[in-house]
């Protein structure tokens, strides 16, 4: 066994177990145990184990990301500090301030990954058990916590024809090869378009003009064409099991996010002008949104500024502490 292997061997059993217990929790109320859409649901019942398990990592990366867009005026005036310095103590200066800036606020670049980091091993474990079906069904053993007969009665099991085990670049037993590519096809558009879409959303509804402005907007951009078009190419050697996981997944987020920028935008952003405003209509005080005593002052801002306009009326800047001259 080698290394990958063994790292990957707790992550099979548990991606397995999961399924399993849903499987049987299926059959036990009247679902056909052999179906495919037993299976399916089996699958799409692990992606809301995983995904409820990381709520409180989801909670974090917001945060995270809130900081990150929050710190960037600060991190502009970082870059153009040392712009120009290229020794070697301007850069460690550099980065010395910036991880002290990282450390102040409470974030850092990582945390907007970590929900993606902590899924991928089971996302690659679910890959090897269900790309390893079909090759477990003929060497007569089982996979990770699955029988020997539960490999064969999923091989077996089929969705409009096409097989679960299946994938456009490797085809299936058993199943029609046309319908296999058809929806193959079809899963992979969805799982690159819902993935496309909650990038996309967060772009446009839930970042400040400063963010917009910023070095990490351009890095955002161009991962929210990489990331969609990675998963597509691979797609085409994912199991027709696997796109199902990775689309529910895919929509669980969007789910989440829709909520998060509705309810809790951040300071600055359309959104949150947008919800000042559906406050103010409503006669609601501003709400305070999560992010700090800065983000809570943008936001009541917003609303005073969004009441105001709703209102018709103009009011003119009043300025504190005026010296007299």
């Amino acid at each position: 066994m080698d290394f990958f292997a063994t790292i990957m061997f707790p992550f099979k059993w548990l991606v397995s177990i999961i399924m399993i217990g849903f499987h049987d929790g299926l059959s036990t109320i009247g679902l056909p145990a052999a179906n495919g859409w037993t299976w399916t649901l089996s699958i799409i019942g692990l992606v809301l184990v995983i995904r409820a398990a990381l709520i409180p990592v989801f909670v974090k990366q917001i945060k995270a990301q809130r900081g990150m867009q929050l710190l960037q005026p600060d991190l502009k005036k970082l870059q153009d500090k040392y712009k120009g310095k290229t020794d070697q103590l301007s850069r460690q200066a550099m980065a010395q301030e910036q991880m002290a800036m990282y450390k102040k606020h409470g974030t850092n670049p990582f945390s907007a990954c970590l929900p993606m980091l902590i899924q991928m091993p089971f996302f690659f474990a679910l890959f090897q058990v269900l790309s390893g079906i079909t090759a477990a069904r003929q060497t007569g053993i089982g996979i990770g916590a699955m029988s020997h007969d539960q490999v064969v009665q999923f091989d077996e099991s089929s969705i409009f024809g096409a097989p679960l085990s299946a994938s456009l670049l490797h085809g299936g037993a058993g199943g029609n090869d046309v319908t296999v590519w058809v929806l193959s096809i079809v899963m992979i558009v969805a799982m690159t378009a819902s993935q496309f879409i909650t990038q996309k959303q967060i772009m446009a509804k839930n970042m400040s003009e400063e963010a917009m402005a910023s070095p990490f907007m351009r890095q955002q951009k161009m991962m929210l064409y990489i990331l969609p078009l990675v998963f597509g190419v691979g797609g085409i050697n994912f199991p027709i099991g696997v796109l199902i996981y990775w689309t529910t997944t895919n929509l669980w987020t969007m789910g989440q996010q829709f909520f998060v920028i509705r309810r809790m935008p951040t300071p600055g952003s359309p959104a949150a002008k947008a919800l000042a405003e559906r406050r103010a209509a409503k006669g609601l005080p501003a709400l305070p949104i999560l992010g700090g005593k800065k983000a809570d002052a943008e936001a009541e801002a917003a609303a005073a500024a969004a009441a105001i306009e709703l209102k018709g009326q103009r009011a003119q800047p009043q300025r504190k502490n005026r010296k007299k001259k």
